[in-house]
């Protein structure tokens, strides 16, 4: 059979292709709510996964992701997908330990991309220290993968995105611009290093990340995936009730994705996120158009964002010791925005 090229077959790719969020909560928050004595977290505050009771002292943490492909390598793409299924895992403070595989596969594919993908998923998953079980498989037109995740964690351990406090300071631990390079390499635009480097960034999984955190006390924590760096923040900021205030130099950004941002290379979901959110948003004058895409662009399989008390933050980046890992901003008193940039 003739190989096909996956990115082909796709319009939209990795966390790109979710639903604009302005379209997802006209139907969300249009929906009853169901309650449970033991669900403990669901879906009101857009955390990374719901938390449910399991006794007085455990619980299960649950959550599931998946999406098209972004390269065209299927062992690459299985990785990818399942490191960003499990971030929203070690966003919440775990450690995963079952997941069941997901998969969308198209006939016109040889079966033998789908075992790549699967053996992607699969090494991704033994990294992690978790074990798949099983899962679900359907024909379809456009190939799709992911996992379902569980973990099992002790109640007081949980780290949510509604915790943010007021002079917390924001360690993003990956560097942006993931969607933008990915628009670009469909259409061989990007450099053979900018393709290096956000391969890297999203097969690389957030377990340092989570366990080097739990060193220090975490308000509150999230990843950032589809809706980009501003979409994120800004859950945070409305599940918290505070205001949050962003230092764009700071910010860790991929070898270059300003560049191609400068030349046009942007996803759809960059410009349905900022339509979105942008009257919630204030960018100074003086921040470029780049680094306002930049900070729109959904990424695929970020960094966590953790707020902690300044001592704590620095600690952590100087521990970390990577110059992805960074110091971005700081939460405030809740404000006419919720973002501030600067």
């Amino acid at each position: 059979m003739e190989e096909v090229k996956l990115t082909s077959m796709v319009k939209t790719s990795g966390c790109a292709a979710k639903l604009p969020p302005d379209k997802l909560h006209s139907i969300i928050d249009s929906l009853p709510i169901m309650k449970s004595k033991k669900l403990i977290q669901g879906f009101e505050t857009a955390d990374d996964a719901l938390v449910y009771s399991i006794d007085d002292e455990n619980v299960c943490v649950q959550t599931v992701d998946f999406f098209p492909p972004m390269v065209d390598d299927p062992y690459i793409f299985g990785q990818v997908a399942a490191a960003n299924a499990l971030s929203d895992i070690y966003a919440m403070g775990g450690k995963p330990a079952v997941a069941l595989n997901l998969m969308c596969f198209p006939s016109c594919l040889d079966l033998s991309v789908m075992k790549d993908i699967l053996l992607g998923g699969m090494d991704k998953v033994k990294e992690a220290g978790a074990v798949i079980a099983g899962g679900h498989t359907i024909e379809d037109p456009i190939p799709k993968y992911g996992l379902c995740v569980t973990s099992f964690m002790k109640k007081n351990c949980v780290i949510t995105n509604s915790g943010a406090k007021p002079d917390n300071y924001i360690v993003l631990t990956k560097a942006l611009g993931a969607g933008i390079i990915n628009t670009a390499a469909k259409v061989d635009e990007a450099s053979e290093s900018s393709k290096k480097d956000v391969i890297k960034s999203m097969t690389t999984l957030n377990k340092k990340s989570m366990e080097l955190s739990l060193k220090y006390k975490v308000y509150a924590s999230t990843d950032v995936t589809g809706f980009g760096l501003i979409g994120h923040l800004s859950e945070v900021a409305k599940a918290s009730g505070v205001s949050i205030s962003i230092d764009t130099k700071k910010l860790p950004i991929l070898e270059g994705a300003l560049e191609l941002a400068r030349f046009g290379f942007l996803p759809e979901g960059r410009y349905s996120n900022e339509i979105y959110i942008k009257n919630e948003v204030n960018f100074q004058s003086n921040i470029s158009r780049e680094v306002i895409d930049i900070c729109y662009d959904p990424q695929t399989s970020g960094g966590l964002l953790l707020f902690m008390d300044e001592s704590d933050a620095e600690k952590y980046v100087s521990t970390f010791n990577d110059d992805c890992c960074k110091i971005i901003g700081k939460a405030t008193k809740k404000d006419k925005k919720l973002l501030y940039f600067f």
